[in-house]
């Protein structure tokens, strides 16, 4: 792609993408409900704690149902979470669970029912409707969905994710080489989403974060080159890059999976379509820079020469700003 349709893609995309810090900060609330006797069950209620501050949220369960002890609540890495048992007199059954505190552009919250016939149900609520009505369990194809939607919404709420991505494609010179790269990328992040779902690795959260940093700050300085007209083995075969840091964030997309504590007889199924949720979300975004750039060459749009070197430092400046932040929280 031209320069020009490429600096003009970077400040409509990264402007609206600066303002903010952080990333993932649209990971779900999650609710396990563990049927523990005909009528009792055991509650764990997950928030994250990507902001320093516990989101306003409460689980509001049936009139009928009733606790059985006192909450125990502890603070994790990256959530809130809080345990209790409870009794509901015929079970939970044809009743509705609600989420008090969601708003509108908020969290979704999952759901995760597992009875004792070994039976589990997944449920997702959102701030439009705060409230699951428990009818049975879910249809093969209703998981399925679930778990794509939960894909989706997972790559296009990572800036960390998304603005690597966008970096690779200010590098990218040609049709033939955007798809090598693509495919290397969704190949990586594909192998490492699977080892850490399976539960075969995973790096702590604090060191993968400044990982996913750095892999974004690396691409700033080769994005200035591609504007001086220099090359580098990243500018050469940006696809060796594309896979070496996409094996990093592919355990950065399993963090939508793994919290869930998904039964080893679906992890098939939820791997599968959450991977391709993410690949919808990964295409859509790439597919959204490329018709920006048709539209820029057709309406040919020439920014002032200087502009071009811009994209690269604002890439650079945010990997920057977050490989600090991160590094101070690693060693902290």
């Amino acid at each position: 792609m031209k320069p020009a349709a490429l600096l003009a893609i970077a400040l409509a995309l990264l402007a609206a993408f600066a303002p903010a810090a952080r990333a993932h900060d649209n990971q779900p609330a999650y609710l396990l409900l563990r049927q523990t006797g005909p009528e009792t069950y055991d509650a764990m209620w997950k928030l994250p704690a990507t902001t320093g501050v516990r989101p306003p949220l409460e689980v509001v369960l049936p009139d009928a149902c009733t606790p059985n002890g006192p909450r125990a609540s502890g603070i994790l890495a990256d959530s809130y979470v809080d345990r209790w048992s409870f009794r509901c007199p015929g079970g939970l059954e044809g009743r509705r669970i609600q989420i008090e505190g969601l708003k509108p552009g908020g969290l979704d919250v999952l759901v995760r029912i597992e009875t004792l016939d070994g039976a589990t149900r997944t449920l997702r609520i959102k701030p439009a409707e705060p409230w699951a009505d428990i009818l049975g369990p879910p249809t093969w194809f209703q998981a399925a969905q679930s778990y794509l939607v939960l894909g989706i919404e997972h790559i296009l709420g990572g800036l960390d994710h998304l603005l690597f991505v966008l970096g690779l494609l200010f590098i990218v010179r040609n049709r033939s080489m955007l798809f090598k790269t693509v495919t290397s990328f969704t190949i990586a992040h594909s192998i490492t989403l699977a080892i850490a779902t399976l539960g075969y690795a995973y790096p702590p959260v604090a060191t993968l974060n400044a990982l996913i940093a750095l892999s974004i700050l690396f691409l700033g300085p080769e994005i200035i080159r591609v504007g001086r007209g220099e090359t580098s083995l990243t500018i050469r075969h940006p696809w060796i890059v594309a896979f070496a840091f996409g094996l990093i964030h592919g355990f950065g997309f399993a963090s939508g999976l793994i919290d869930l504590g998904i039964p080893r007889a679906e992890i098939p199924l939820a791997l599968v379509t959450f991977n391709v949720g993410v690949e919808i979300g990964q295409l859509g975004f790439i597919a959204l820079f490329l018709a920006l750039g048709l539209s820029f060459r057709v309406l040919r749009f020439q920014p002032r020469s200087w502009l071009r070197f811009l994209p690269g430092y604002i890439v650079g400046s945010l990997g920057a700003a977050w490989t600090i932040g991160r590094l101070v929280v690693l060693i902290g």
